[in-house]
């Protein structure tokens, strides 16, 4: 007697949908939170980091990027995909049973797509302000290929390495955070400081644009953590809780701990706080309760600022505290899912463990060495072809106008 398929799910499909729209929107307000802390002279060419990759990953996703990562087909022991489905070829409006068997391929596809271009996009708050324009975008393209999809592969893909293994990664804490965050710290040491660090005002020039690229941020982050159900279902209104419960626990732990250290709370402090809480849980949000998220998300800002105040004593400049946000709470997260998992929220997850803290570390070792290593040879490609950074002229004047021809502000 033939078994019939499983069918689509019209529900299913349109949640998965919205949630792919809600993450899409997430990189221009990604853009206006990193343009609001650069000075001025620079706050289009930031813009520009991030508004671009949506052209630029999305092209680069159908050609290849897609098959690269979830092909069933691997090459160099399946580390990385072939191009079965290269320009979505075979990719159609049927289920795809291996990871989404009630919504279409072409959802599975546009959500996934969303991810690979917000994670390029991180990597732009370390190397603000000094950075050529046509430089960034040959990175873009190189990094996403060649970095960001084996990753994806090694995490969520059937054939994994790292997902055979047990570690567990619900929303991207090491396929984005961690593999971002790690990168811009490689990028930002690569490239060196911007002139005048030290020396010169560089506080940020708009922070009521950086709120509102964090309430932007916060919108569409519910539809990258529930969302990554691929399903309007129970996991999915836990994810949902959990990514609120953690974003507010880490802004108001974020305002106490610099209320504590200066005095005073700084709406700078409330969006980075609701960032960083955002990005803990990413990792936990379909394995965990509300109250591990509300713990989570307590503890992630006291270390998120230990490490946005080391970068000083260290010598590295992470513009934007993308490696202090991302890189570091990404790390926490990962590592607190281990320990704070719970198969009575997500069976497919596993129960806090040593055992289970253990293949997080692992996956957060092996995530960050390819990290440094991948964007090490992708920024020397660049660099000795084209030159990553801007003279020090085009650096005074401001990449607004030596990039792009245009002022951000014309009063």
């Amino acid at each position: 007697m033939p078994t019939s398929l499983p069918s689509l799910s019209a529900g299913d499909t349109a949640f998965v949908l919205v949630s792919a729209a809600m993450v899409l929107l997430m990189t221009p307000g990604l853009g206006l939170f990193y343009g609001g802390m650069v000075r001025k002279k620079n706050v289009l060419s930031t813009l520009m980091h991030s508004f671009l990759m949506l052209a630029v990953i999305s092209v680069v996703w159908v050609v290849a990027g897609y098959s690269l990562a979830f092909s069933p087909g691997g090459l160099l022991h399946n580390l990385i995909g072939d191009l079965s489905f290269g320009m979505l070829k075979g990719v159609d409006g049927l289920p795809n049973l291996d990871y989404a068997p009630s919504i279409p391929h072409l959802a599975f596809v546009a959500f996934q797509m969303k991810f690979a271009i917000i994670t390029v996009a991180l990597i732009s708050g370390a190397i603000a302000e000094r950075v050529r324009f046509s430089s960034f975008l040959a990175f873009a393209v190189l990094w996403s290929l060649f970095v960001y999809c084996p990753v994806c592969r090694w995490v969520w893909s059937l054939h994994g390495f790292l997902r055979e293994a047990g570690a567990l990664d619900f929303a991207g804490g090491t396929v984005v955070h961690i593999l971002s965050g790690f990168s811009a710290l490689t990028a930002a040491v690569l490239l060196g400081k911007r002139r005048g660090l030290g020396e010169q005002n560089m506080l940020p020039h708009n922070t009521t644009m950086v709120m509102l690229g964090a309430g932007l941020l916060w919108f569409g982050w519910f539809g990258f953590n529930a969302g990554s159900a691929l399903a309007a279902n129970g996991l999915a209104a836990y994810a949902f809780v959990n990514t609120n419960t953690a974003a507010a626990a880490a802004m108001l732990s974020w305002l106490a701990t610099e209320w504590w250290m200066h005095g005073k709370p700084t709406a700078l402090g409330a969006a980075s706080g609701c960032v960083a809480g955002l990005v803990a849980v990413t990792p936990a949000a379909g394995f965990i309760t509300p109250a591990s998220a509300l713990l989570l998300g307590v503890l992630v800002s006291p270390v998120c600022v230990l490490a946005v105040n080391l970068k000083t004593r260290l010598g590295y400049d992470d513009s934007l505290d993308a490696f202090g946000v991302h890189g570091v709470g990404g790390t926490l997260g990962a590592l607190a899912t281990g320990l704070l998992a719970s198969k009575a929220v997500n069976a497919a997850g596993a129960d806090g463990s040593l055992r289970q803290l253990g293949l997080q570390a692992y996956a957060v070792a092996v995530t960050a060495g390819y990290a440094i290593a991948g964007t090490w040879a992708v920024f020397k490609v660049v660099d000795r072809v084209l030159g990553f950074r801007v003279s020090g002229r085009d650096e005074e004047l401001g990449l607004d106008l030596s990039q792009h021809s245009e002022a951000g502000y014309e009063i």
